[in-house]
């Protein structure tokens, strides 16, 4: 009797201990489960979406956001709304502003920004800075539409390193501390005119 007692005891410890580890299995799985569907949901893999509409300069989502950085990475992605025809055919080689930063509060004195526009049959990118109040700009590359393009602005001393679709230039910085402080710069048509059409522009930070 006390043998049958015995071994009905050493069952149910064996039942008890196999269920409580599967319900520790469980619950560490499920624990992984959330913590996977969080990371999704917070990981930077989604694109604002910019728009400037016909009549504007600046783009709708344009806020006052302090920058810290001495690197900024993202990627672009233009449509066919960045075909335009400007009134004069002159502005059709001016630049437009894409994406970067000031360095301080005057983005006309010292910043770096890529910029484009369309001109001559093919949607161009463009480095493009002030250093000390003076504007200097180099085409960096051509790129197709509904592309994503990763693009960096890179502090080296006194020069800026600019890349779009793995190609680099250099423009020449105004001040050489290794870390930028200054104000977010965002998508920006003109100039000398406003935007003909409403353009829509898609970035990522990276």
């Amino acid at each position: 009797m006390y043998k049958q007692l015995y071994t009905i005891c050493f069952l149910s410890f064996i039942l008890i201990s196999c269920t409580k580890q599967n319900s520790q299995e469980l619950l560490q799985h499920e624990n992984l489960k959330t913590a996977e569907q969080i990371n999704s949901v917070t990981a930077p893999t989604t694109f604002t979406t910019y728009l400037i509409r016909k009549g504007n300069n600046y783009c709708d989502q344009s806020i006052l956001k302090s920058v810290t950085t001495s690197e900024m990475k993202f990627v672009a992605r233009f449509d066919t709304s960045a075909i335009y025809q400007t009134v004069n055919p002159v502005n059709q080689y001016d630049i437009n502003k894409l994406y970067g930063f000031s360095e301080g509060i005057n983005n006309q004195f010292n910043s770096a920004r890529i910029g484009w526009r369309w001109s001559d049959g093919a949607l161009r990118l463009f480095g493009y800075v002030y250093k000390s109040g003076v504007r200097y700009s180099q085409e960096i590359t051509s790129i197709p539409f509904n592309t994503d393009i990763t693009c960096s602005i890179k502090l080296n001393g006194a020069n800026y390193l600019i890349t779009a679709n793995g190609v680099t230039v250099t423009l020449p910085r105004g001040l050489t501390a290794s870390t930028a402080r200054g104000f977010q710069q965002y998508p920006y048509f003109g100039g000398d005119e406003v935007a003909p059409k409403n353009i829509s522009i898609k970035i990522r930070n990276i």
